[in-house]
Parts: C-alpha cells; sequence; structure tokens
C-alpha cells in the first residue's frame, strides 16, 4: 500500500498526513503516549479547580521564586515577548526551572483560567499536551511584576494563553491568543472539530447569494500579521451576522459560544464586553477561505469570524491553529 502523503506546516514545522487521522494511526499515537506515561514523561494528571482565582495563585507563584528561578522566567513588563506568539515554551521549559510544589501552581493556575474540567482537558490537549509531550515541557513566564502591572504567559507547542491580572483595560485573554492541535481539523480525532463543526452549520444555513460572499479564495494568513484589526471603514471579508436569517443568527451564536467554551467566565465576559462595545454581533462577520486543492470532503482551509476589535482566525488544514485577538483598543 503506498504510503499516506504528507505535508509540512510552514509556522510550526510539523510533519502531518494529508487525509484525517485513521484508526490505525491514532492507535499508533495513543501507543506513544502510553510510553511516554511509563517512561516518566505522564501527562499532567487531572487539575481540581482551585478555590482561588489565577490572580492569587500567580502572585503566590511569584513570591516563591528564588533570584536565579526569577532570572530564568521573569522579564520587564515592556519586553516584547509579553504579547507575541509561541509554539513552545519561552526560554526555559517548566521542568528545567520550577520544583515539584511549584510545578503543581503552576497546573493550579492553568486549570483555574479554564472554565470547567472540559475547558482544561482542550487546553491540556486531553493531558498530552500536543508536540510538548508533557507538562514539564511547555513554558510558564511572568512579564512585570505582580505588586504592579502583569502578564503571565504558559506557553507549548500549539497553546499561549495569558493572564493579565487587568493589565491593560478592554484587552480580553491579556493579549492574543493561540491554541491548535496535530490531528487533521476535519478529524474527530481533533478536539477542536467541534468548533470547526459548529461553523460549517452556519454555511449550511445560509442562501446562495450569501456563500457567494461567505467564500473567499485566498488566505487570511497565520501569526499575528492576521489578526491585525482592520482600518475604521476598512471592508471585512465574509458574511454580516446583521444579515443573516434568525437561523444563521443562531448559529453563528452558537460557534461563538463554542469557541469561548474553554475559558473562565471573566474572560469570557471581557470578549462579549468588547464586541458590545464595538458595535455588537452585529458588526461580525463570518468567511470561509478555499484553497485551490480543496476537496468535497474538506472544503475550508480556514474559517474566520472578524468584527471590530474582534478577530477569530481558526486554520482547520492540515491541521488545527487558531490565531484570537480581542481589545477595545482599535
Amino acid at each position: 500500500m503506498a504510503k499516506r502523503p504528507a505535508r509540512t506546516c510552514p509556522e510550526c514545522g510539523d510533519k502531518v498526513p494529508a487525509q484525517p487521522v485513521d484508526r490505525r494511526s491514532f492507535l499508533k499515537v495513543a501507543g506513544g503516549a502510553a510510553a511516554l506515561a511509563l517512561s516518566g514523561l505522564r501527562p499532567l494528571r487531572a487539575q481540581e479547580k482551585p478555590n482561588k482565582p489565577a490572580e492569587e495563585l500567580i502572585k503566590e507563584l511569584y513570591g516563591s521564586l528564588t533570584e536565579d528561578q526569577k532570572a530564568a522566567v521573569v522579564a520587564p513588563l515592556a519586553s516584547p515577548q509579553r504579547l507575541q506568539i509561541f509554539n513552545a515554551a519561552i526560554g526555559k521549559k517548566i521542568g528545567e526551572v520550577y520544583t515539584k510544589p511549584q510545578q503543581e501552581l503552576v497546573g493550579r493556575i492553568l486549570r483555574s483560567i479554564a472554565a470547567d474540567d472540559e475547558g482544561y482537558r482542550l487546553l491540556s490537549r486531553d493531558g498530552t499536551w500536543d508536540g510538548s509531550k508533557a507538562f514539564e515541557n511547555c513554558g510558564a513566564n511572568l512579564f512585570g511584576a505582580t505588586s504592579d502591572r502583569y502578564t503571565w504567559v504558559f506557553s507549548g507547542h500549539h497553546l499561549t494563553i495569558r493572564c493579565n491580572g487587568n493589565t491593560e483595560e478592554g484587552v480580553a485573554f491579556g493579549g492574543p491568543l493561540y491554541y491548535g492541535h496535530s490531528p487533521n481539523g476535519y478529524s474527530d480525532k481533533n478536539l477542536f472539530f467541534y468548533q470547526t463543526r459548529s461553523a460549517l452549520a452556519v454555511f449550511e444555513a445560509l442562501t446562495e447569494a450569501q456563500r457567494k460572499t461567505a467564500v473567499l479564495t485566498d488566505t487570511p494568513g497565520e501569526g499575528l500579521p492576521s489578526i491585525k484589526f482592520r482600518a475604521p471603514g476598512e471592508a471585512r471579508p465574509g458574511v454580516a451576522y446583521g444579515e443573516l436569517s434568525p437561523e444563521a443568527r443562531a448559529l453563528v451564536e452558537k460557534v461563538m459560544k463554542d469557541v469561548l467554551s474553554p475559558y473562565r467566565k471573566q474572560d469570557v465576559e471581557r470578549v462579549l464586553q468588547v464586541i458590545k462595545g464595538t458595535g455588537g454581533m452585529e458588526k461580525i462577520n463570518l468567511a470561509f477561505y478555499r484553497e485551490e486543492d480543496a476537496k468535497a470532503s474538506q472544503p475550508w482551509h480556514f474559517w474566520r469570524l472578524e468584527g471590530p476589535g474582534f478577530v477569530w482566525n481558526y486554520r482547520v488544514l492540515p491541521h488545527v491553529h487558531t490565531y484570537v485577538n480581542i481589545s477595545a483598543k482599535i
């Protein structure tokens, strides 16, 4: 049997199959994860919901750091890295810097940022940490000082998430957000497939005329350039929420609910405040990007929600990369 063709992800360098992961491939990956667990590189065990908010836990972690540890994982608030997107640990890995009790505290901080157990499962990619292989191989860095203004950043393969302790008013998630998962985005093995399925339901509810507006043949790109806000008055691609039927509007609202579901209530509320303050859902557009070699079973390479102060740029193929930027500062 001929080998399944693979392509290299230009952003993260991953070798991924061009087709969805089949059962045999999935079992091979699962077996590899089991071997890692037996070798001691275990996925981080399930976290109980902390009885303190993330901000208090971050202060506790910062207060426990030695000077050598601070030199490794603490940087000035003005550092350009604070608002960048990462695909691996920033500098030293958690297992290289933090003591075991501190590592447990870092895990509790991340769990506190998640909405619930399911949200934490998604952020941890079901405890596998995707290409990072283990929680200890991820990074946890602080920019600034907890006595003043700061941003805490957790980074790993296909993950950059922040907690900023209200460092910047009107900025959701403390800055740009990045998440993804290595299986093909059309495979049910991809943990975020439910988000694409939700977006595709909107497409099915569109009229033929709306589909012509919603579908584009170029690409929105990736990384920070892809989530830069457009200038006031500049047209946004796709079909506008305000032009949709009540049924399609309800489906767009479900997409919004689904993409926000992994995150804690206060971060979701901040997102909704930004949307309301920049014109409401009526200003949100949904677009689908189709490349020339697209197959009928995998029609879109990207889908994108965009409004003033809001971009959710979701790449489906060859695997999921999602870039998010939400801020009232437009």
